[in-house]
This record gives C-alpha cells, structure tokens and sequence, in this order.
C-alpha cells in the first residue's frame, strides 16, 4: 500500500512539472529605449491666411530652459529654480493660480475657473479660453496644409486638474494650456518606463517622427503659432503641444507679439523645487 501511493505521488508530482510552462517561455521586460533623433529641418511656412499671428514659444517658458536635474552642478540647479519661479508666475498671472505653485495673490482665479469647453478638429477639448481662437487658425491651418495626410485623431486631452508632473514640476495641462492627440498612438518613450515598451519605443529609429502616428506636418502647422512641441524635449512626447506663446497677440487685431514677451521677476521663491531625476 505504501509502495503503491509512493508511485501515484512520484506519478503526480512528473505531471504537475510537465505542465509548467518552460523558463523560456515567461516574457521579458522590454529595455530602455534610446532617444529617437529629432530633426532640425522645418518647411517654409506658407503665407499666413488665419485671423492668427504666427510667433515663436517664449523661450523662457520652455522646459528646457529651466528643469532641474540632480546631476547639475549646484550653480545651475540654482540658476534653473529661479528660472522656474519665473515661469510659474507668468504662467499663473496669465493662466490661473495653481495650489502648491505660485502665489494666489497673482491672480484671483485657478484655471480651472479661467477655462472653457471648445472643439477642435471635431472633437471636445477644454482649455484656458485664450486659447480658443488659436485652436481654431491651427485647425484651419491643418485642414489646408495637412489635408492629404488623412490623419484625424481620436482622442484629445487638455486642461487637468491633478499635476502629472513629479519631483516640484508642474504641468501644463493645469494651466489649460496643453493638448495631447492621440496619447495612445503618439508616444511619450522617455516619460515613464511603462510607456517605453510601447512597440514604437522599443524600434530603433532614424528620426522622432517615426515613432508616431500623427504626420511631421501637424508638428509644424502648431509650432508656427506659439506652441511648443514636447517631442523636442528630453522626455520626446510626441502627442504633447503646449502654447507659450504670448497669449495677448494671439490675434492680428491685436498686433504682432513682442520679440520676447515681458514678465515680471519673482520677488520670492515658489516654495516648490523645480526638480527631475532624468
């Protein structure tokens, strides 16, 4: 009897181990994808028919400009937190003051009050309401100069109300002044390291373009207006266009935006580190 379940055990457990499934099988992590290259070339721009200026980002604005990383010498990292102060004022005396960024006395409203529902491209959107008629010169814009690529996108995203940023930044998705286009389908490889196993991450690439779905064109049509494209930064989000432009020359009627547009230093720190660990 004893010899007999000994046999039936042995028998069992040769099965169970059977139908494991072999080491090779399980799935391995995706790696880290490598920076894509992002191209200097930019295509002339055609004569401007939109109730719109064209102008350039604001380069202090840029997050470039001011991000600070751990690896910095300690003048820099400085030099860049008081860059950052200076940005987060002007983007709350002109946008809406945000909790934990700023101060409140800069302006009496958060964004969140300061934003409006539009469409673009046929699909909601809310945003700062400075930005509703841009919005409508780069669809116009799009529809003429981009037409032949057949791209429509699916899914926008712009004024949010919790900061995606971590480590003392702030979005500008807060302000109402970012929007994303497809998020699913243009990536953001550098961003978080689940969004770096994204098939298009994971090809290597002989430029940025190539990990997207939405045409080169689009990029261009946007940044002739005063948005920046956040494909060019570090974190290469392809889907993500912020205006930091001068919102008050946004229209012609208004006249044409200054070289650089005034801001006033910030007389204290925000009391939030700008920060980043890339």
């Amino acid at each position: 009897m004893t010899l007999r379940r000994t046999l039936l055990f042995s028998l069992l457990g040769a099965l169970a181990l059977a139908l494991m499934p072999a080491p090779h099988a399980t799935s391995q992590p995706a790696h880290r994808p490598h920076r894509a290259p992002v191209p200097d070339h930019v295509p002339p721009a055609p004569t401007n028919e939109t109730a719109c200026n064209y102008q350039a980002p604001q380069d202090f604005l840029i997050r470039e400009t001011f991000v600070v990383r751990w690896r910095m010498p300690a003048e820099l990292q400085a030099a860049h937190r008081q860059a950052a102060a200076r940005a987060i004022r002007y983007r709350t005396e002109h946008y809406g003051y945000f909790e934990g960024f700023g101060r409140r006395q800069w302006n009496a409203h958060t964004p969140s009050q300061n934003a409006t529902r539009t469409r673009f491209m046929d699909l909601p959107i809310r945003v700062n309401e400075q930005l509703v008629p841009v919005l409508a010169c780069v669809e116009e814009q799009l529809r003429s100069e981009c037409a032949s690529t057949g791209y429509q996108p699916h899914r926008l995203s712009g004024l949010r109300t919790r900061n995606t940023y971590h480590n003392g930044e702030v979005s500008n998705h807060v302000f109402g002044i970012a929007v994303d286009v497809d998020p699913t389908e243009n990536t953001c490889c550098m961003c978080v390291a689940q969004w770096g196993d994204h098939p298009l991450c994971q090809r290597e690439v002989e430029s940025i373009y190539q990990r997207m779905a939405m045409p080169e064109c689009w990029v261009h049509v946007f940044e002739r207006f005063g948005f920046y494209w956040l494909g060019r930064d570090a974190l290469q989000d392809t889907m993500h266009f912020e205006f930091l432009g001068d919102p008050d020359h946004i229209l012609k009627s208004a006249g044409a935006p200054p070289q650089v547009a005034p801001a006033a230093s910030p007389d204290d720190d925000t009391g939030t580190p700008a920060a980043s660990g890339e």
